[in-house]
């Protein structure tokens, strides 16, 4: 079968990986690098800076590879190094504020996101508050639960919750008043 060849073709890079072949490392690096761009672009806006941060995860992936221990998928392991390089990275850069301002939040989105890029969402997701932005993207995107982002981000659990309700209402009222310019325009 497909599936299991690629596993054991995986399987195999990862252990010439560990006896320091560079061509492995490279094969590996070319296999995962699109999609672990795409999650540190997810917490870094600047391209560039998350083309470094993906490097700086690699290293990292590289370094503790004796660490991967075939429990779980590889993808998800090196995924859990990019999300902890990006949130290293902006905590030493500034600390990420976890607001308990009330924004004026419309209760109701009623647009679809039908003719909505990706990339109009993501420039959505940019312009959130860094806490809004941080917990939205470990649990809505990344998948974690709100214990785990609590313990990861060294905040309490109903931090956590709120955060993520702040950033879902600030997204959906950002959306319609988006929605409302490009409608006026037509």
């Amino acid at each position: 079968m497909k599936i299991i060849s690629i596993h054991t073709k995986e399987k195999q890079l990862i252990q010439k990986a560990l006896k320091q072949n560079r061509e492995a490392q490279q094969e590996l690096f070319h296999l995962f690098s699109p999609k672990m761009l795409g999650v540190c672009r997810q917490y870094v806006k600047d391209m560039h800076h998350a083309e470094d941060l993906m490097l700086q995860g690699f290293l990292k992936v590289f370094t503790n590879l004796a660490a991967f221990k075939h429990e779980g998928s590889f993808e998800g392991w090196i995924r859990r190094i990019m999300v902890n390089t990006c949130i290293s990275y902006l905590r030493k850069k500034q600390p990420i504020e976890f607001t308990d301002d009330d924004y004026a939040f419309n209760e109701q989105a009623t647009d679809s996101l039908e003719n909505t890029s990706v990339e109009d969402i993501q420039k959505l997701i940019d312009q959130l508050p860094s806490g809004y932005k941080m917990v939205f993207n470990l649990y809505a995107i990344e998948g974690y639960k709100h214990s785990e982002i609590a313990e990861k981000l060294q905040i309490s659990e109903s931090t956590s919750k709120s955060q993520l309700f702040k950033a879902r209402k600030w997204l959906q009222t950002s959306y319609v008043k988006i929605n409302e310019i490009k409608n006026a325009d037509k």
